[in-house]
């Protein structure tokens, strides 16, 4: 099953919402708690939270400050990839926040290193899938998900491509900044871009503007 990036670009929120948003929002629910799953691993925690923590580090900003503030700086990098806010934009950072919490709750935080080990693997892919069920639905990508598909659309790479690079730089900032890296911090750089390219297409929104037969280049 093949599809386009420029064909996973937004549809307007009146086109089928008791079928797309419903998916939106499972996919920003499990996006969130996949990070908190990441977090009680406890084996690296994903490539901007190592950015975070470096930054945190270096200035007196907060963690959660700090994440606000790189936010907004890149939605500012979606201007010349010809990216624009969407309603799945700020849903991204609501539900995100919310369902993140929610699983750092009823997470343990005292596990043996075989649990951690699995929860690493587990929130690796799920966080892959949460991305392309949320992409998917085509309300509009997240701050740093827009990088992705903006980037894949104007470069003509692969998403799995255009993830693992992005993922890879922002991770080698955040360790020359001084932020921890840990084995699942690689795991994830590595990882999550080609699971997000495997699942997409299985679960993207085919609108009625869409051509008939379509594709994502994977490689």
């Amino acid at each position: 099953m093949d599809l386009k990036t420029r064909h996973i670009s937004y549809v307007p929120c009146h086109e089928r919402p008791a079928r797309r948003l419903p998916q939106l929002l499972l996919g920003l629910a499990l996006y969130g708690f996949s990070l908190s799953v990441l977090v009680r691993a406890a084996l690296g925690v994903n490539p901007w939270s190592v950015l975070y923590e470096g930054l945190e580090r270096r200035t007196p900003l907060s963690f959660g400050t700090i994440s606000a503030v790189l936010g907004v700086l890149v939605l500012l990098l979606w201007i010349p990839l010809k990216q624009r806010p969407t309603f799945g934009t700020v849903a991204n950072i609501v539900v995100l926040a919310v369902s993140s919490d929610l699983g750092l709750l009823v997470i343990p935080d005292s596990l043996d290193l075989p649990a951690r080990t699995g929860l690493l693997a587990a929130g690796v892919v799920l966080n892959g899938l949460a991305v392309a069920v949320y992409v998917g639905a085509r309300f509009g990508p997240g701050p740093r998900d827009g990088l992705m598909t903006g980037a894949a659309a104007m470069t003509g790479l692969s998403l799995r491509r255009v993830r693992t690079l992005i993922e890879l730089a922002v991770l080698a900032l955040g360790w020359l900044l001084g932020g921890t890296v840990g084995v699942g911090t690689v795991l994830y750089a590595v990882g999550v871009g080609t699971v997000t390219q495997f699942f997409l297409p299985r679960f993207a929104y085919r609108s009625p503007r869409d051509e008939p037969r379509v594709s994502v280049r994977a490689d």
